[in-house]
């Protein structure tokens, strides 16, 4: 008798979140990291549904992918999967999954052939490209079934796209906790100063034109090679490039400088037998022209050369996921960064992979390029900029804090507000409803000020009502007043909002006593109310 395959708890979660959401809504989400199991996660899904009585359709955009997931579910399940594709059909069959391809499927006599309730759960593998006609036409067919998309970490623009089609998001596994919780590799990233030029490339459906990058990268490839010699020696490396013709010029390249170095393309003939050679270690390097960024794993890789530089983060996070995976003796991926000159374009970097914010992915690529040569934990490289981040915006509030006190306000800024009573819903809130994103009434500015708020900067309702809430609260709570913080916090006093209101007002009847100077013997620095 088989083993029953155990899932690990956050597939476990994964799994159960998602028959909740169907609970609720009609499409979901589920977002895990490359080589975190998604294919796993949604083969116990399609067994759920099967148990349930239900046909499942698989939905992919390349056959590699269609045949893993059939072979993953037959492994993880025992159900084998009838094919959807080119001449193939699950139409008869007594299997009740269906792998299929979209190109097929959303074919008008294709899916003329089913009835709208015949598949009665749709699993997306990929979704951030579900957004696409071909997709949607086969969604609309079935409209009454459940549908569960399965992505690595999406683009922030995908996720507003995916939020248009998907109702909810039942589970999300962050590349930081399967690292911490030992599922994945930790990753080094490598800063490379050498200078590529990138300003005169175009842009071509949101991204850079591969034809532009590899011009442009040509003149280096001796001076990469170079680079990688002193940091890729003994490691076994995947390079992406943006070209065939380029990837092949570097392959050679490389064996000039003594790697083992092998290529693999779409029309190669011997691509089987390449990539077999190089998981058993024939070859140390391996150049591609972005040919193995999905359904491809390797787990002894354990460095990463991005010569194909983006701004599609999924796509970034499908090329770093090549060497995420766990292997024996293996403890770190190397990841190659490079300085890449461009104007006006975001590129993505090791920063994207870690950072939710923006200003601190910018600031973590900055660090590490100061840091150039010296490869460093990007754990550690996210925590150090988001330190440097909050004291940055420490030091800009005590220059906007100077100016506010030259033009003797008698109210406390938001700003100072929120980051002395370390409320971080407030300073990170983001209006969601409609209602919300109205500018603030007259009642509730009127409201605010009373309450010692200025309420100029304030831009919308949702956030008037969350401040008036949270006052309300300290209030009842005996915190102290936005007027407290404001006068203590002027006379050097720090985190005046953690006091307590008698605490706070002890001070200032001391303070007044004592000339509305502060007494000698309390330390500003270290007082706490």
């Amino acid at each position: 008798m088989k083993k029953k395959m155990e899932l690990r708890p956050y597939q476990q979660e994964a799994k159960n979140s998602v028959f909740d959401q169907w609970e609720k809504v009609k499409k979901t989400l589920v977002v895990l990291p490359t080589g975190c199991g998604k294919t796993i996660v949604f083969a116990k899904v399609a067994e759920e549904c099967v148990r349930q009585g239900k046909r499942v359709l698989i939905l992919a955009h390349r056959g590699e992918l269609l045949e893993q997931a059939s072979d993953k579910i037959a492994k993880t399940t025992g159900l084998h999967c009838a094919m959807e594709k080119a001449e193939a059909t699950c139409l008869g069959s007594w299997y009740r999954i269906t792998v299929g391809s979209v190109q097929s499927m959303q074919r008008p006599k294709r899916l003329a052939q089913f009835d709208q309730d015949y598949f009665g759960t749709i699993i997306i593998d990929e979704a951030h490209h579900c957004i696409t006609d071909g997709y949607q036409k086969v969604l609309q067919h079935f409209p009454e079934a459940h549908v569960l998309g399965v992505t690595a970490t999406p683009d922030r623009g995908d996720m507003r796209n995916l939020g248009e089609f998907f109702e909810s998001l039942a589970y999300e596994y962050t590349l930081p906790k399967a690292i911490r919780e030992g599922y994945l590799s930790p990753i080094k990233a490598l800063t490379i100063p050498l200078q590529l030029d990138l300003s005169g490339v175009t842009l071509q459906s949101g991204d850079f034109k591969a034809g532009e990058i590899a011009t442009a990268l040509d003149p280096y490839l001796y001076q990469i090679a170079d680079e990688m010699e002193k940091y890729c020696r003994d490691r076994k490396t995947v390079v992406f490039l943006p070209l065939v013709k380029t990837s092949q010029k570097f392959r050679d390249i490389l064996n000039e400088k003594g790697f083992k170095a092998a290529e693999v393309n779409g029309e190669s003939k011997d691509r089987t037998e390449i990539l077999k050679a190089f998981d058993r270690g024939d070859y140390n390097v391996l150049c591609n022209s972005m040919l193995l960024t999905e359904g491809w794993d390797c787990p002894s890789v354990n460095c990463v050369v991005v010569l194909r530089p983006t701004k599609v983060r999924s796509l970034y996070s499908q090329m770093v996921g090549r060497g995420t995976r766990l292997y024996p003796g293996k403890t770190d991926l190397l990841l190659l960064d490079f300085l890449w000159h461009t104007e006006r374009h975001e590129l993505c970097h090791p920063a994207n992979l870690i950072c939710e914010s923006e200003e601190v992915a910018r600031k973590m690529t900055e660090n590490l390029e100061e840091a150039a040569g010296c490869p460093m934990d990007i754990e550690e490289a996210e925590k150090k900029a988001s330190e440097d981040v909050i004291a940055q915006r420490e030091e800009a509030l005590a220059q906007r804090l100077a100016e506010m006190k030259r033009r003797k306000k008698k109210l406390v800024d938001p700003l100072q507000f929120e980051m002395s009573i370390q409320a971080e819903d407030l300073s990170g809130y983001v209006p969601a409803f409609g209602w919300e994103m109205s500018p603030p009434t007259d009642k509730q500015k009127a409201a605010l000020e009373k309450l010692g708020i200025l309420p100029d900067e304030i831009d919308n309702q949702g956030k008037a009502a969350k401040l008036l809430d949270r006052l309300d609260k300290r209030r009842e709570e005996g915190l102290t007043t936005p007027k407290q913080i404001r006068f203590l916090e002027g006379k050097g006093f720090q985190h005046v909002g953690t006091w307590q209101f008698e605490n706070a007002k002890n001070l200032i009847d001391r303070i007044a006593a004592n000339g509305w100077r502060v007494p000698e013997n309390i330390n500003r620095q270290e007082y706490r109310g």
